[in-house]
């Protein structure tokens, strides 16, 4: 059963159906290569901002219609800064109490702060603020023949949409000043050797559906969970990730979803689970 979510949102923006627990968001601006305009920020932040309360979302895979993911800013916006405007602050967003603040920032972070796996489809262009999104999602499936891109500084800028911390985490400290300082292309194949995406693929949209919908027929507690854990892991000393362990494992041993896990694995069927409310 396919429905249509989020009927708020701009569909010639960002569409998003949800299947069988898996949300389906793209970025659909394909005559723009997915550029980020005004109205892209809003509906991706909302979007984003909405999927953390759907009800039956297990996983997100998000990807871009057309050839490329998101090249990036719009042109217009870089025209607009040689007067000082900076167009992602004129979008009218609700307050967040979040870490990530700014429009750009939001549009990234949403992905990250989703409670469910969000898996990035990467194609074509990846681009600035483009790139930065993508960082924002658990894993990300590149194509070899991709190009991604720390492009702010051959626009005179730096990466502010959380790329700046996001990066050294990822690809290490001198590597992260590297792509930085140099705006430099890398391939899909290249971006995955560096740590910027997960893997490499022929088909990035295909393999995301594929291994969301099996990540969606696990128990949708213990896959949240291991979704908190593995964020706070480097993030916070190890007498409190190792508390936050002890933790969840005690939530989730004898629950009613870990129960059906273990029952269903025994009898040989597919398992019937209850999501969070």
């Amino acid at each position: 059963m396919t429905d249509t979510v989020l009927p708020d949102i701009d569909p010639s923006r960002v569409t998003t159906t949800i299947t069988d627990g898996v949300a389906d968001v793209r970025l659909s601006r394909p005559e723009k290569r997915n550029a980020l305009d005004a109205g892209m920020f809003s509906a991706i932040v909302h979007t984003g901002e909405a999927l953390r309360t759907a009800p039956g979302v297990r996983v997100v895979v998000l990807s871009g219609d057309g050839p490329d993911f998101c090249a990036g800013l719009d042109f217009g916006a870089f025209k607009a800064m040689r007067s000082g405007e900076r167009m992602s602050a004129s979008v009218a967003l609700p307050p967040s109490d979040g870490p990530a603040q700014a429009t750009g920032q939001r549009a990234a972070h949403a992905w990250a702060a989703v409670e469910v796996p969000v898996i990035a489809a990467v194609q074509g262009h990846a681009l600035g603020g483009g790139l930065q999104i993508a960082l924002g999602a658990d894993i990300r499936l590149v194509h070899p023949d991709a190009v991604l891109s720390v492009l702010e500084i051959r626009w005179g800028l730096i990466p502010d949409m959380t790329g700046s911390q996001l990066l050294p985490e990822l690809v290490g400290r001198d590597v992260a000043k590297e792509l930085t300082l140099t705006g430099r292309r890398v391939s899909g194949t290249e971006a995955v050797a560096l740590g910027l995406g997960t893997r490499v693929s022929d088909d990035p949209r295909a393999e995301a559906l594929a291994m969301a919908a099996e990540i969606a027929g696990f128990n949708p507690h213990a896959v949240r969970a291991a979704k908190r854990l593995l964020d706070g892991a480097g993030r916070q000393d190890l007498r409190t990730g190792f508390a936050a362990e002890q933790t969840e494992i005690g939530a989730l041993i004898g629950s009613p979803n870990q129960a059906e896990a273990v029952t269903a694995r025994f009898e040989q069927r597919t398992p019937v689970f209850t999501d969070p409310v």
